[in-house]
């Protein structure tokens, strides 16, 4: 018997693959697919973020793109693995315009996932490298202009004798990463943000606020933290860094500005787009509008009776300052997440009287379980020793189709459930409602199907368990007096301030704001997968609804999540928005249907 390795094996696959491909022979080429089998494609074949699942989705796909796409040139990027009867290989290949990477895994012979992803559009690669800039013109020349005239001259030129092809709206992480891509593509690009510095949308938070997610998965795209920033970075020094990175990648960012409204005429192909830029109204006119106001939309405010009594003071998360002025002060605070657990315990520490109503159940997650277990084999500092970058770990984690990931995560949350498992007993003593997710899989799942409904722990819950931040559990606000609180169990709570920390609604949210509800309803819902999971609607979708692809409304896009999700799916809209200021054929293949209007 011959024995073939794993790299054989994949470089035979390859082989047959690109062969039927050629062909077009698409029954070919499913006989290479296992039964179950998936293809996640981001952007290169269907000009979408879109995952083929089963033979039947990839034979329609094929059908509709193969002709325009022309594939070719799939080769094996290293040396292929094999682990618990899965080969799994990076490949690369091209299409007519652009040059792509992927990871392909096999099962018995036959493929069981695989990602392909757009890279770069061959004619229009980014200038770094062995292409970047010369930077200094070298010789003699009586009409020199230095950089820093030629960056002032495209500042005051452009919204106003120029018009940007882009306008994003919204200039936090989301909209500042995406503007740093497309500035490497060339595409004129304006940032409104109505707060006056990059990294506002951080400073203007509640002052005990830092990130979660650990530094390795947070870098921003060109520019990675140094070695010596913090795991878990403070809000003020990220907002410092987000200020320095606008300025040191040259992003034509336009502080201070607030978006009064925007509405799309077709007839013309362009967006007109009305701001307030420090008191001068400005009228721009984009070919594409991106909505990068935070994926978590407009600010959820409960209405409940007798609110408008209340003598002492009500407020959203997002306008809670911090605790100083609330020292020896009766807080309530409606909700049991991160911003909950965050405001709490910074009101314990400041002597605050505080209670939390925990209205329904919360998945729970120690900060230290999640580095160990979930997050160390792709974004630590070990994963860096063992050659993976955020780069690559971002990729092996598109690879996963949205369907499989369940399956993948949950093992590591039936490990943390057992890991912890007196923590969370003494949680449940205390009355905290506790869940690992509707199916058990965790953290991930929950954030990509509702973007709520959990809490990375770094310290509140001890002062849950202990008693020291009070717990009503399982019960709402019947009224508000004037200076208490009822509970629908009849339980009275007297307040002198109470925090929502009730959460966000849709993007599409910001879309009825800033353009118009017909508008909203026409791209609808944004976020979430269809798992029919609490707060995540059917039908299934596959992916997450409108983000960072094509929307129901021509030219307007949707980009936000998290650090993560901001630098590696910029990447997929730039060059979507890039290919279309080229002039390249975009042929949308599987556009989205609107099934929730939010």
């Amino acid at each position: 018997m011959t024995t073939h390795t794993p790299t054989q094996d994949v470089t035979q696959w390859l082989e047959q693959f690109e062969a039927a491909l050629h062909a077009r022979d698409i029954q070919q080429v499913l006989d290479l697919f296992g039964e179950e089998c998936y293809w996640r494609d981001l952007v290169t074949f269907t000009w979408n973020l879109k995952t083929l699942e089963g033979k039947e989705e990839i034979q329609a796909m094929l059908d509709a793109t193969l002709a325009e796409t022309r594939p070719t040139n799939w080769r094996l990027d290293g040396e292929a693995n094999e682990a618990d009867g899965v080969i799994e290989a990076w490949i690369t290949f091209e299409t007519a315009v652009a040059s792509g990477k992927g990871l392909l895994r096999l099962k018995e012979g036959r493929c069981w996932t695989l990602l392909t992803t757009m890279q770069a559009l061959k004619d229009h690669p980014e200038p770094s490298r062995e292409r970047r800039p010369k930077g200094a013109q070298h010789g003699a020349s009586k009409s020199r202009e230095t950089w820093l005239e030629a960056r002032q001259r495209e500042q005051e030129a452009l919204g106003y004798t120029r018009q940007p092809y882009c306008v994003i709206i919204g200039g936090g992480q989301g909209g500042i990463a995406l503007a740093a891509r497309l500035r490497q593509l060339d595409v004129p690009t304006i940032v409104v943000e109505k707060n006056p510095r990059p990294g506002d949308s951080w400073r203007n938070r509640y002052k005990s606020l830092c990130l979660h997610d650990p530094v390795w998965y947070d870098h921003l795209p060109y520019i990675p933290f140094p070695e010596n920033w913090p795991v878990f970075a403070p809000k003020d020094k990220l907002g410092d860094w987000l200020e320095m990175y606008t300025k040191v990648m040259e992003l034509n960012y336009w502080g201070s500005t607030e978006c009064e409204s925007a509405r799309y005429d077709e007839a013309a192909g362009e967006w007109i787009v009305e701001v307030n830029r420090d008191g001068e109204r400005v009228t721009l006119r984009p070919q594409q509008l991106v909505l990068a106001t935070g994926m978590s939309g407009m600010p959820n405010v409960p209405r409940f009776p007798g609110a408008e009594r209340f003598e002492g003071e009500q407020q959203h998360s997002s306008q809670h300052p911090g605790p100083d002025a609330y020292r020896g002060k009766k807080v309530v605070v409606v909700g049991a997440n991160n911003s909950a657990h965050d405001i709490c315990a910074a009101l314990w520490e400041n002597d605050a009287d505080v209670t939390m109503l925990q209205r329904s159940s919360t998945h729970i997650v120690k900060s230290d379980s999640l580095m160990d277990v979930v997050l160390g084999p792709l974004y630590s500092e070990e994963a860096v020793r063992n050659g993976i970058t955020h780069d690559t770990a971002d990729l092996i984690f598109a690879s996963i189709p949205y369907k499989v990931l369940p399956d993948v995560q949950r093992p590591a949350f039936d490990e943390i459930r057992k890991r912890d498992a007196e923590f969370y007993q003494r949680l449940e003593e205390a009355g905290f409602l506790l869940d690992f997710g509707s199916d058990d899989s965790g953290l991930f799942l929950k954030y990509l199907r509702r973007g709520s409904g959990y809490y990375i722990d770094v310290g509140a819950c001890d002062l849950v368990a202990n008693g020291e931040i009070k717990l009503h559990s399982g019960v709402g606000i019947e009224c508000i007096n004037p200076r208490s609180v009822t509970l629908t169990d009849g339980t009275e709570l007297p307040a002198d301030l109470i925090v929502y920390a009730t959460g966000y609604g849709s993007m599409n949210g910001w879309a009825a704001r800033i353009i118009s509800q017909e508008v909203a309803d026409k791209v609808g819902k944004c976020w979430g997968l269809g798992s029919d999971t609490p707060k995540d609607p059917g039908p299934w979708e596959g992916e997450l609804r409108n983000m960072w692809k094509p929307t129901q409304q021509e030219a307007l896009w949707f980009h936000g999540g998290n650090l993560h999700q901001s630098r590696h799916y910029s990447r997929y809209l730039a060059l979507q928005l890039k290919a279309r200021l080229e002039g390249i054929p975009t042929p949308v293949y599987g556009l989205q249907e609107v099934h929730h209007l939010a």
